[in-house]
């Protein structure tokens, strides 16, 4: 059975190791199905080919694809190197990918779509996301449910080729489609309150929102009644796993 490669992208541990665990449970994998790469602390192996894996899912993390590239951090710019490396192969051929937060700024620059920090940025909490667009992954769910997101850059424009599936109020691309089984999400389809509060205590100081209100937001995603999204990650293993 072929595993999944799961590409994380957060140099932090503490972070890191609980959103590889929230991938795993609301997944239904376990460690063997999982091939784990820390982008932060390794290259991706030399051959690499993202077709030899049942399918690839990148997680989120603290970089934006919009920073001009004299300012990133040489670790996040060697991340998104990476990641942006494997997309010609993915998309061509259509290989199964599920891109989260920051899988959505890669899929669409890749696709020569604008992502950037002008509108759409979304403060730390659970949003409100519609159908828009019919898809398998989105079959079993409500027309709208909550998703928890925290973005700074946010894509601007619909990319080329690709089918809009989820919309939000605060942004318009909360879930898009690319081909029949490249797929990307503004949102975080594994995160829970817990894991939620658990990057807003890791990135407090990275200016998603005033740290002094960590405590309020951590409150408000204890109080958020968000179960659906974890069914988008889900349905996505099941098919293709």
């Amino acid at each position: 059975m072929a595993r999944f490669l799961l590409l994380q992208l957060r140099p932090e541990t503490e972070a890191s190791d609980d959103e590889y665990h929230a991938f795993l449970d609301k997944g239904g994998l376990d460690a063997a199905r999982v091939h784990r790469i820390r982008l932060d602390r390794e290259d991706l192996p030399r051959g690499l080919d993202p077709a030899d894996y049942a399918g690839v899912i990148v997680g989120g993390g603290p970089g934006c694809v919009s920073d001009p590239p004299e300012t990133k951090d040489p670790v996040e710019a060697r991340i998104e190197a990476a990641c942006l490396s494997l997309m010609p192969a993915i998309t061509a051929q259509d290989i199964p990918f599920m891109g989260c937060c920051y899988g959505i700024g890669i899929l669409a620059h890749h696709l020569g779509a604008e992502v950037s920090k002008a509108r759409y940025g979304e403060p730390v909490g659970a949003v409100t996301c519609r159908k828009v667009g019919d898809d398998p992954l989105l079959a079993a769910l409500p027309d709208r449910f909550d998703a928890f997101v925290g973005h700074k850059e946010a894509v601007q424009a619909l990319p080329q080729g690709s089918v809009h599936l989820l919309a939000g109020e605060g942004c318009p691309f909360q879930m898009i489609r690319h081909g029949q089984n490249v797929y990307a999400t503004q949102f975080h389809p594994e995160a829970d309150a817990a894991g939620f509060e658990t990057r807003i205590r890791i990135y407090k100081d990275r200016g998603y929102f005033p740290p002094e209100t960590a405590g309020d937001l951590i409150a408000m995603c204890r109080a958020a009644d968000v179960t659906w999204p974890a069914r988008i990650l889900e349905g996505f293993v099941r098919r293709h796993g």
